[in-house]
């Protein structure tokens, strides 16, 4: 395994192995106004929400690994402090892209990469009308990391009003995964799209407790066919099955012994657990 010292590389090779490890990482569209009221429009992908009470959304539009300059977007803020985030979905991800370019200050980001901008009702700053979520905030701290080229800037922001498209939205008014298509970045020029075959479910433990790897039978636990996200499945239940629930399972689907871990496989890749578990105690 290698191992990286930060301080025995390139900051330019820790960025790209950071990028390349960390993600897929969220996209923060942000549109922010300088003193003179003239718009910026620019991605980051150094970006998450990290509060609910109050919402809280934090980027980092880090200095410049090239010239070591903050970003517009950050003398923007630093001048006034409100900025809208608006997702990224994969219909405007080359435009978005396109407004990440260096353009010089005081160039706006809408114009060039063909974006609408739609009035706030908060703050100053303009919502891209193509992005499905906007998200008006205030600015309510700041921190710079360093003063070389690829230290970060955080920007802690609360937000103060969500805008969602209701074509995104499913029966019961929540947002729908596959219909927002989101878009996220990866390392070097690579994207990746939240959407179709990429997206999968997996049962959250929010108010159950799992008995844990080592309450796993020893044949299971030691399987050679059973990967760890199988072993994580089993792990996950409250109580195996009864005696009588194993045996009244087995006595209809009856596989043979050197089966029963190829079915079980099955099943879990189903997420029917409480057969793959009555299959693999049979």
């Amino acid at each position: 395994m290698l191992t990286v010292d930060p301080k025995n590389i390139s900051m330019h090779q820790m960025h790209q192995y950071l990028l390349g490890a960390v993600g897929p990482r969220p996209i923060c569209f942000a549109s922010t106004i300088d003193k003179e009221g003239r718009r910026n429009l620019a991605p980051f992908s150094f970006f998450n929400v990290f509060s609910s009470d109050p919402p809280i959304a934090v980027f980092s539009p880090s200095r410049s690994g090239r010239t070591g300059e903050h970003k517009h977007t950050y003398e923007n803020i630093k001048e006034i402090p409100e900025v809208v985030i608006n997702v990224v979905t994969y219909d405007m991800v080359h435009q978005v892209s396109l407004a990440g370019s260096p353009y010089p200050k005081g160039v706006d980001e809408f114009v060039k990469a063909g974006f609408t901008p739609i009035d706030s009702e908060t703050i100053r700053p303009a919502r891209v009308k193509e992005s499905p979520v906007q998200m008006e905030c205030r600015v309510i701290d700041t921190r710079e990391l360093g003063d070389k080229g690829g230290a970060g800037n955080l920007v802690i922001c609360e937000i103060k009003r969500m805008h969602i498209a209701e074509h995104i939205l499913d029966e019961n008014g929540r947002i729908d995964q596959q219909r927002i298509d989101l878009v996220a970045r990866m390392g070097g020029h690579w994207y990746c799209r939240a959407y179709g075959n990429a997206l999968f479910e997996i049962d959250k433990p929010l108010t159950t407790t799992g008995i844990g790897f080592d309450q796993l039978p020893e044949h299971v636990r030691n399987s050679e066919a059973l990967t760890g996200n199988h072993l994580g499945q089993l792990a996950n239940v409250e109580e195996l099955p009864s005696e009588n629930e194993v045996k009244d399972y087995n006595s209809v689907v009856n596989p043979l012994p050197t089966e029963r871990e190829k079915l079980a496989i099955e099943l879990l890749n189903k997420k029917q657990v409480k057969e793959a578990w009555c299959i693999l105690l049979g």
